[in-house]
């Protein structure tokens, strides 16, 4: 079974590069902008980088926390989801900002996602955005990607929290790299065989930061 959370955006490699919904951005360094602000956890706290916290969704009754699962009957590699029952909290994870001297989170801002847990895989923990899948028209966000050295050769591995009405979204658009272009996006539920996979969409996916 294979079907979608809301509005699922196809990608294919033409509208990588047309579709409104995406926005294609050349990217410079910005280690954070001006009208950045704290992300906030669940109890009204700063978002602490280092620190292990539960991403959450908003929205009762559409699955339970992010965590790591196979996919297509594959042990490894690990890919991002949505835990598939509400009361799963998922796998605590930390966030760590480009500019390593930011002790705080703040929203626009790149950084990198890397689960707190070990695996019986051998690539890293740390998020990243995959190539585009043929098999589905999706990009998916993976596992395996290099934490910290901003620049062209870990581009798909730096996110954005926004600010999404009164709460937040995962974003991908990097600006690490001054002569790079890359396809944003926000970053959404696909369904597939009945595994909530995060993925580039056109329909963010509400979330919220608990503390562990």
């Amino acid at each position: 079974m294979s079907t979608a959370y809301g509005q699922i955006l196809t990608f294919s490699p033409l509208n990588l590069l047309s579709c409104s919904k995406v926005r294609e951005k050349e990217t410079s360094v910005q280690l954070l902008p001006g009208n950045a602000d704290p992300v906030l956890d669940t109890n009204e706290n700063i978002i602490q980088a280092g620190t292990d916290y539960y991403i959450l969704p908003v929205l009762r009754g559409k699955g339970g926390g992010v965590t790591l699962a196979g996919v297509r009957n594959e042990t490894c590699p690990l890919y991002v989801v949505q835990e598939q029952l509400e009361a799963s909290i998922g796998l605590p994870l930390t966030f760590t900002p480009v500019n390593p001297r930011e002790g705080v989170v703040h929203d626009s801002t790149d950084l990198n996602i890397k689960f707190s847990a070990a695996t019986i895989c051998v690539q890293s923990t740390v998020w990243k955005l995959e190539d585009y899948d043929e098999a589905t028209g999706q990009r998916f966000v993976g596992s395996g990607g290099v934490e910290g050295n901003p620049g062209r050769e870990t581009i798909s591995n730096w996110f954005k929290i926004e600010k999404y009405d009164d709460d937040y979204k995962l974003v991908f658009c990097p600006s690490v790299c001054d002569e790079c272009r890359v396809i944003c996006g926000d970053v959404g539920i696909y369904i597939e065989d009945e595994i909530r996979r995060l993925a580039l969409s056109d329909e963010p996916f509400k979330v919220m930061f608990k503390k562990a």
